[in-house]
């Protein structure tokens, strides 16, 4: 349109006046602009005519007069109607553009009186053969506008009262009548009317209408009717279009008949018909859901090779479906295929493909993809960057792996600690890991401003992955650059030489640290690390030199005490941290009190430390009582209520998930039937058992001889997800 615009326009300002003054050439441009969508300038080139004595024919008026109804320049329509009757012009074709006028407006009212003024002057049954079909497009129009407001039942007995005058053909209108009918999801009453028309008057609709039936029914699952139309388009001797042959294989399709529609895919040629886009998805989408992978990507992969994609959708169902069948090489085959031909892919798809490949292993391929991805300017996901970052970082690819890492942040995502430390990890194993790591150093100082917090993960991150040293220089080179190191700084330090084995060294750190606001932070970190590496006398010694410095030790570290001396089995030693803990009037944490009972459950000691404790047996009416109650219990030497252990358990510090397992776990040690009874019970309170429940459960019934129904227990446990111990 925008070459017949400059076209006339060049026509327009031509210099030439007798072309000007050219009957012809106005009437051709007034009619070009009035086809071209500029009814605008149209009536500018008529009033430039009207001003040189020129005029419009009959066909130039009515051209020009139709525009301005699609135009919605209705002022104008109007004047142009009143300069056609007044030249004399007026006739059918006048008369159906008043109706549209009308109808455009919403003037319904009007036009109907209009149109029945027609039928009552007699213009309609005393006119031509020819001008009858006018008169029929007139109705044609005034029923869809009364269909286009919802007024449905108008439009229906306008239709029947007509039909019964049988003064025009009624084709057009029970055409559009059903049209409607159909966009409407009024399918009952438009296929009442066609049996109805089809009996009393013989009417055949045409096959237009015929498909727009057909492929509502497949849209509403009305397989039967869509079956019932299919034969009776047959019988009328219907003549089938592409269309038709469409939403035959959608039928096929979508009644399970896969090969029928399989076989007339392959027969497209022998019919003449070009499958469309859903006609190739509902057939992709079959051969899939039938195990018939193969069939498709053949299917996809000519169709591609011929220009034509069908969807995104079909494409995606099939790449899914050969990804889940490990059909690798198919995939790829397909993506690339389709990416020479310029299509654009979903990115759910590209996700699927790289993800299937490196969860296959194929790393490498997957890059591929994500370049691909890469070129066509879109942003991948964070789930794909992780499947990638973690793929070439366990197949020791850490340049590759580092390489994604910023691209990953370039495209503004986040990576998440455990991505840096897959990469910091496989970056220390390489050969030269100073430069690699310190390269990535300066690329995150550079994107974060030299930012405290870099340096402190990188030093962390140094320390977990067995580079104390590296954490060092990390360190030195903040102080160098004029960064001050702060208490998190001096925490990871430390923690990196106590990881690594490296006492003397954290030791010398923390003498050469004289910052008395860093103490209590740092006597922390150092007892929580020397428990990690079993350093027991050492943890201790910090506990008390902290106590004698009046330095409050964290729960984390009365935590990390006690896992290890009860692994040492220094019961004693935990009786008095105990005893210590309570003197502060410090609650004990959930991991504390389960590490008590585990070690109650496993043997006597734990109890006979805590009976030679004095200060514990002669105090009946404190905490450490109930604590008391309650190792003994779980020792073996107190029976009592379910109930009443729970109020124990309570009394002593909040139970958790862990704290289920092990009370469950002593019940099957002693009494099944209650043990079954209370996981009955958990379940009614909402709690979700775990692995380490249905493996206590499973392991007690061995225990007691119920083989069967302890495989029943493994079974379930399997259902559920988990691996059996």
């Amino acid at each position: 349109m925008s070459v017949m615009l400059d076209f006339l326009e060049v026509c327009k300002g031509t210099g030439d006046v007798y072309v000007h003054h050219n009957m012809r050439f106005q009437t051709v441009l007034v009619m070009g602009y009035a086809v071209a969508g500029k009814p605008d300038v149209a009536l500018q080139m008529l009033g430039r005519m009207r001003f040189q004595g020129l005029d419009l024919d009959t066909f130039s008026y009515h051209v020009l007069l139709n525009s301005l109804i699609e135009g919605v320049f209705f002022e104008g329509f109007e004047a142009i109607f009143k300069q056609i009757s007044l030249r004399g012009f007026e006739g059918v074709v006048t008369r159906v553009l008043k109706m549209k006028y009308l109808c455009k407006q919403k003037l319904l009212d009007e036009a109907e009186a209009y149109f029945r003024g027609l039928v009552n002057e007699g213009k309609v049954d005393k006119c031509r053969r020819g001008e009858m079909f006018g008169y029929a497009h007139a109705l044609s129009v005034l029923v869809d506008g009364f269909c286009q407001n919802g007024l449905f039942v108008k439009a229906g007995e306008l239709i029947e009262e007509i039909s019964k005058l049988e003064l025009v053909p009624m084709e057009s209108a029970y055409g559009l009548w059903l049209k409607n009918l159909v966009h409407a999801g009024e399918i009952d009453a438009a296929f009442k009317f066609m049996k109805s028309k089809k009996s009393l008057e013989g009417y055949v609709p045409d096959i237009f209408w015929c498909n727009s039936l057909l492929f509502r029914l497949l849209k509403d699952n009305r397989l039967e009717d869509a079956c019932d139309l299919l034969i009776e388009m047959k019988e009328n001797q219907i003549s089938v279009n592409t269309v038709t042959m469409n939403a035959a294989l959608c039928f096929f399709c979508k009644v399970g008949m896969v090969e029928v529609a399989h076989k007339l895919y392959k027969s497209k040629l022998e019919f003449g018909f070009s499958p469309n886009t859903m006609a190739y998805n509902y057939l992709i989408n079959s051969l899939c859901g039938v195990g018939s992978s193969g069939e498709a990507y053949s299917l996809l992969k000519n169709s591609i090779k011929q220009g034509y994609f069908p969807s995104t959708r079909a494409f995606s169902v099939l790449a899914d479906a050969l990804c889940r069948q490990g059909k690798l090489d198919m995939v790829m085959e397909l993506v690339l295929l389709a990416l020479s031909k310029n299509f654009r892919l979903s990115d759910s798809t590209y996700e699927r493909v790289i993800s299937a490949l490196c969860r296959a292993g194929r790393f490498e391929d997957g890059y591929v993809m994500h370049g691909e991805f890469n070129r066509r300017n879109r942003v991948a996901t964070v789930a794909t960057y992780r499947q990638l970052i973690h793929g070439f970082s366990k197949s020791n690819r850490g340049h590759v792996a580092s390489r994604l890492l910023i691209e990953m942040q370039d495209k503004g995502h986040q990576p998440t600690r455990k991505m840096f430390r897959a990469v910091f990890r496989c970056l220390c194993d390489m050969e030269n890991p100073e430069m690699h790591f310190f390269k990535l150093l300066e690329m995150q100082l550079y994107r974060h401003k030299f930012n405290t917090k870099v340096y402190n993960f990188f030093i962390d991150e140094a320390g977990r992955s067995k580079k104390p040293e590296l954490a060092r220089e990390v360190f030195e080179m903040m102080q160098r650059n004029g960064i001050e190191p702060n208490v998190g700084s001096h925490v990871f330090i430390l923690k990196a030489f106590l990881r690594n084995g490296r006492i003397s060294d954290a030791l010398n750190f923390l003498k050469a640290t004289h910052d008395s606001k860093m103490d209590e932070k740092l006597y922390r970190a150092m007892v929580v690390g020397l428990c990690e590496v079993k350093r027991t006398d050492l943890a201790l010694d910090f506990l008390k030199a902290m106590q004698s410095k009046e330095l409050v030790p964290s729960m984390e570290c009365y935590e990390a005490v006690v896992r290890l001396l009860c692994s040492t089995k220094n019961y004693d030693m935990v009786v008095k941290i105990i005893n210590d803990l309570k003197k502060c009037q410090r609650k004990l944490t959930s991991l504390i009190g389960n590490v008590l009972l585990l070690h109650s459950l496993k043997s006597n000691e734990l109890y006979e430390s805590w009976v030679r404790s004095r200060d514990v047996q002669n105090d009946t009416s404190s905490d450490l009582s109930n604590l008391g109650l309650l190792i003994r219990a779980f020792s073996g030497h107190l029976e009592v209520s379910l109930e009443y252990l729970e109020g124990l358990i309570e009394q002593c510090f909040p139970p958790d998930i862990y704290t289920c397992n092990m009370l469950l776990r002593m019940l099957c040690m002693r009494d099944l039937d209650r043990a079954q009874k209370y996981f009955n019970r958990l379940r009614d309170k909402g709690f979700e058992p775990n692995r380490w429940t249905f493996d206590i459960m499973a392991h007690g019934h061995f225990k007691h001889g119920r083989q069967v129904q302890g495989r029943l227990w493994v079974d379930e446990m399997s259902r559920k997800g988990f691996d059996p111990t």
